[in-house]
């Protein structure tokens, strides 16, 4: 009976020595090199896996760089200094970084913006998106205020007050996450010194704007003629600014006669 027990033991450690030996050669033979640049480049990202970089989390982003697949400055919350670091580790200088920020195209709050009807439902921006009239709100474009933008936030940059989002310049990251969020399409990506902005997403004339909300663009296209460097269309009844373009003179504030135009 001993002699059975440690025949099988002896069986069972063989096998055991045999299938190590195996795995450590396969482990050899089907290994894949990392590059040393992608490990340090991760260890540069910030970590917080938002995807405003465009890939799936630092890994990935850190993956890209290593393969010279994405610039080295690809990281928004990381900005200057983690793309300074990230430059000296691959070789490249990365070049000027923008801050970016997110803002809000709607400033119709709770003072300025009528209601059509009283909302009774889920304190949730799609669902009341998907209501007649696109929420409570008489501007079917306009923020419902429930503030889905502000859940998704990574960096607490978002706040409901009076009834719409706004963005705290200093405290956003530009990770995109609130712009894919939202079911209206009210938030986008821009330059954070000081740029100029419309604060308004409708598309209705003039009229209706007037009377459903007193902070809406009416489309009268003063903005885009006194703009000294065309950095202004009006498409769809709504004034829309080439950041690219804007020079920050102000002109366009001055002369928007709805006082919709701010920095």
């Amino acid at each position: 009976m001993v002699t059975s027990v440690l025949i099988a033991m002896g069986v069972v450690g063989g096998i055991g020595v045999i299938i190590g030996i195996l795995l450590g050669i396969a482990g050899e033979k089907f290994a894949v090199s990392v590059d040393e640049r992608e490990a340090k480049v991760r260890e540069c990202l910030p970590g917080n896996n938002c995807g405003g970089c465009g890939f799936p989390g630092c890994d990935g982003l850190a993956a890209a760089i290593a393969k010279e697949e994405a610039p080295v400055n690809a990281c928004p919350v990381g900005g200057e200094n983690v793309a300074a670091a990230i430059g000296e580790i691959m070789g490249v200088s990365a070049g000027e970084t923008v801050k970016m920020t997110a803002y809000v195209k709607c400033t119709g709050n709770c003072e300025k913006a009528k209601e059509q009807y009283e909302y009774v439902g889920p304190k949730d921006c799609k669902f009341a998106a998907n209501n007649p009239g696109g929420g409570a709100k008489s501007c079917s474009y306009g923020c419902t205020g429930f503030g889905n933008c502000k859940k998704v936030c990574p960096f607490g940059a978002i706040e409901i007050v009076d009834g719409i989002a706004v963005v705290d310049a200093d405290k956003c990251k530009a990770c995109g996450k609130c712009v894919a969020e939202c079911p209206k399409r009210l938030i986008e990506l821009i330059p954070a010194d000081n740029s100029y902005k419309v604060g308004c997403s409708s598309k209705d004339k003039g009229i209706d704007v007037k009377k459903v909300c007193q902070a809406g663009c009416i489309g009268c296209g003063l903005c885009a003629r006194n703009c000294p460097n065309d950095a202004i269309t009006v498409e769809n009844n709504i004034a829309h600014i080439n950041q690219d373009k804007c020079v920050k003179c102000g002109a366009c504030k001055d002369k928007c006669p709805v006082k919709v135009i701010y920095n």
